[in-house]
């Protein structure tokens, strides 16, 4: 076999045994966790209430 070629079939038999080792994504790339809740409940609106007077 050439060079190009073993190497080929090594990278090929590398993926077939240890698969995908890096995730197509994680969860720094969503939103889940970073408290984007919405409406009453939401932590913007209890931080908007906690503003102290002279804040204004």
């Amino acid at each position: 076999m050439t060079e190009a070629r073993e190497r080929a079939e090594r990278l090929r038999r590398a993926a077939e045994l240890l698969g995908d080792l890096e995730p197509s994504g994680t969860r720094d790339d969503t939103d889940e966790g970073w408290g984007d809740r919405s409406g009453p409940g939401g932590r913007d609106q209890e931080l908007l209430r906690d503003v102290p007077p002279h804040h204004g």
